[in-house]
């Protein structure tokens, strides 16, 4: 209750469940896995709230960060930077991990980079609305 009445209203993420999850196109530009200047503000501003919610974790739990990319089904192009959607939402996910550890200081040991392709998709259809729900960063705290 607590990360979604922080989140609530921000521009590009949701709090579903127990994940946080972010619009590819608040974070990325099309067809890149660099992140934008608005996705570094939308991760630093989750990374705050996990630096807190990190402190009230008992020691005995093992617990890590899953960083998950996902795209839609669009195949990528012949001769672009990735070879397929699996790259692709790989290269997402690592590219959240990277600035999350190297620019905001979070421990590596504590989060794991995941690329989905299009596999797990959250909206059914080919419509423009649904593959732009598809194609999101998710984050999870979990268990290892």
């Amino acid at each position: 209750v607590q990360l979604s009445t922080l989140l609530q209203g921000r521009e590009g993420v949701r709090v579903v469940g127990d994940r946080f999850v972010f619009s590819s196109e608040v974070l990325f530009n099309p067809g890149s896995a660099d992140l934008a200047p608005e996705g570094r503000a939308q991760i630093a501003g989750v990374v705050r709230i996990l630096d807190d919610v990190r402190a009230e974790i008992p020691p005995g739990i093992d617990w890590i960060i899953r960083v998950d990319g996902h795209t839609d089904n669009v195949p990528i192009a012949p001769g672009a930077a990735f070879a397929d959607n699996w790259e692709l939402s790989q290269a997402r996910a690592l590219s959240v991990v990277r600035y999350m550890q190297d620019e905001l200081g979070f421990p590596p040991d504590r989060m794991a980079a995941t690329g989905f392709g299009e596999y797990r998709p959250v909206a059914a259809g080919d419509s423009e609305e649904a593959r732009a729900q598809n194609r999101r960063i998710e984050l999870k705290l979990t268990e290892r």
